[in-house]
């Protein structure tokens, strides 16, 4: 066989992994849905994360929950958007101008909405699903993400903007330290 045909068959082979890959993969988060319906989404973990952490126990703490989320999936289809999420939430306060970090929690959550104009940002959660913690976690998150959103230890969310967001609304620097509870 000449090299000219091993050259084709192998451009030909290229071509179909390629055009197969392309198929399978993801087209990605529609950012401006993800941008209308974050705001929505983080506002709901919070208030579900309340009553649930040590520095609400403790008044002069002042302690608040922050929450953020990042899209692994996002899909509309008759009204309803169904976000396959990564999410952080940590409840911080303060203590003598030091920010205090007192609880969180971290994880993969499923979160299905619906428009409504009558809600606050134009929709409202229908439904949250989180994986079980301990056995069933990895089966849960693989029959609720696709193959190539499926979160993982590298998907974790930085604390970061939390942090930045928490400093600011107890009004301390921008370096103030964050300390354990």
């Amino acid at each position: 066989m000449s090299v000219r045909r091993w050259g084709t068959g192998l451009g030909a082979a290229v071509v179909l992994v390629a055009a197969g890959a392309w198929a399978v993969w993801p087209a990605g988060v529609d950012e401006h849905l993800w941008s209308e319906v974050r705001p929505v989404v983080e506002a709901r973990l919070v208030a579900d994360s309340k009553g649930d952490g040590y520095g609400e126990t403790q008044p002069a703490l002042r302690a608040q929950w922050f929450c953020g989320a990042k899209a692994r999936d996002l899909d509309e289809h008759d009204g309803v958007v169904r976000a396959g999420v990564t999410t952080l939430c940590v409840e911080y306060g303060v203590r003598k101008g030091v920010l205090v970090e007192c609880s969180g929690a971290a994880g993969p959550q499923v979160v299905r909405l619906k428009r409504d104009t009558g809600a606050p940002g134009g929709y409202r959660v229908v439904s949250r699903e989180e994986p079980p913690d301990g056995e069933g976690y990895g089966k849960w998150v693989e029959d609720h993400f696709s193959y190539f959103a499926e979160p993982g230890s590298a998907d974790e969310m930085p604390s970061a903007g939390l942090e930045a967001a928490a400093r600011d609304h107890f009004g301390l620097p921008a370096d103030a330290p964050v300390k354990d509870c």
